[in-house]
């Protein structure tokens, strides 16, 4: 899509600085992080969200580069969260699956608002 931000980037018109990717997936740092590590992976292919019917191996592509890229980033070993916001409700401010990926410090249980 042309005017979808991440595919943008995904297609390399925009430039960021990638942290890991695939054939299926791209994984690069967020703009506002909310944590020491705040890494976003999503799908080179665009889906609204986890509602978009993605097909299983790009879920799996995503979601196994999850442990990858939290390995790359250091948190692996110590701990991390990995959150999803899937439609407007959930605050899903870009309209293209993307998992957060955070770390580098305690977590708390409360309510998190991460786009």
């Amino acid at each position: 899509m042309s005017d979808c931000i991440f595919c943008r980037i995904a297609s390399g018109e925009i430039p960021v600085e990638v942290v890991y990717e695939d054939e299926h997936v791209l994984a690069f740092d967020d703009v506002t992080p909310q944590a020491p590590v705040h890494t976003l992976i999503i799908p080179r292919r665009h889906f609204t969200s986890l509602q978009n019917d993605v097909p299983p191996e790009v879920l799996a592509a995503v979601f196994g580069a999850v442990r990858v890229v939290a390995d790359i980033k250091g948190v692996g070993s110590s701990g991390h969260r990995v959150i999803v916001n899937s439609g407007p409700d959930a605050n899903q401010s870009v309209a293209h699956l993307h998992v957060h990926l955070l770390g580098g410090r305690a977590m708390s249980h409360g309510m998190v608002n991460f786009a």
